[in-house]
């Protein structure tokens, strides 16, 4: 008999691990909610649609945008992130993308006109145009269904220059579902706003130093002052809080690092506030302009955010 109830609870012992495991392999599937599960797992693997990144080319104005969609398991259509690099893109935060598709997310990433490789001259206006671009082919049936995509759920995920460029569109693009800004810059806009008219030329002439030092080696078709100027002509119009009147619909993620942008984003959430938008959320991280020592957090933090929505 006690040989016999040994072996009735080793079989039940074996039984209960089996379906726990099940269990466990089931919750890595691509999921809303699953954040540690999206970042340390690999989600089930469907055969009929499998995960997989297509390599595209976006028309925008005459060009032909390189760009790259990282399309997530399953039939969907899935919920979509247009990911938007700063200046001049060196850190392009492909390691998000890879967890917003393992969490059942498309994400689209796009270098604009005039940027890595892409045909075309380089500007700030150009920026946002291309963006828009971007969401207008997004909207196409054609290229929906072949990404398995639901443009409807479109998010804007931005960092630094990609921030300032996400905030403008969607204050222009109807149909933004929500925008997530890591350390948005104002490209040095708060700068020249703040010094009286007659030193304007001075402030611009920094603007210009700042924008060198950045980088200008992947980029063509333009030069730091031409890109200063190109912001001193647009300080009404560019600057961050008075957006806020047209995004009062619309969630905001606001994400601000050490890097000296936290002053400008935080000014920007309160203007988002003061107009009426009650979907405004911040977090502060203790680390540089590309969260380097800080990517899981950040990524834990994006998808605990985008569960909310």
């Amino acid at each position: 008999m006690q040989r016999l109830l040994a072996f009735l609870f080793a079989l039940a012992l074996s039984v209960s691990l089996a379906t726990l495991q099940s269990a466990a392999q089931q919750s890595d599937a691509p999921q809303f909610g699953a954040q540690q599960s999206a970042i340390s797992a690999d989600p089930l693997t469907d055969h009929a649609h499998p995960a997989t990144m297509e390599s595209v080319q976006i028309p925008s104005h005459g060009a032909l945008l390189n760009s790259l969609v990282y399309i997530a398991a399953g039939a969907g259509p899935h919920p979509v992130a247009l990911l938007l690099h700063g200046f001049p893109g060196n850190e392009r935060n492909l390691d998000l993308a890879q967890t917003l598709r393992r969490a059942g997310w498309d994400v689209v990433y796009f270098n604009y006109r005039g940027a890595w490789g892409t045909p075309g001259e380089f500007s700030f206006s150009h920026c946002i145009e291309d963006a828009q671009a971007a969401i207008a082919w997004l909207h196409d049936p054609a290229v929906a269904a072949k990404l398995r995509a639901n443009p409807s759920q479109l998010v804007l995920l931005g960092h630094s220059m990609g921030g300032f460029v996400a905030n403008e569109v969607a204050a222009r693009t109807q149909g933004i579902k929500a925008v997530v800004t890591m350390s948005a810059a104002d490209m040095g806009m708060e700068s020249i706003k703040q010094v009286p008219p007659q030193a304007r030329n001075i402030a611009v002439s920094k603007v210009t130093e700042h924008l060198a030092k950045e980088g200008m080696a992947p980029l063509a078709g333009c030069t730091p002052e031409g890109l200063a100027k190109e912001l001193a002509a647009n300080l009404a119009q560019w600057d961050f809080p008075t957006l806020a009147p047209k995004l009062t619909k619309i969630p905001y993620l606001i994400l601000t690092s050490d890097d000296g942008l936290a002053p400008s984003n935080d000014a920007f959430a309160a203007a988002l506030k003061g107009s009426g938008n009650v979907r405004v959320a911040t977090k502060h991280f203790v680390t540089d302009h590309g969260y380097s020592d800080q990517r899981i957090a950040l990524q834990i933090t994006i998808l605990d955010w985008l569960t909310k929505l």
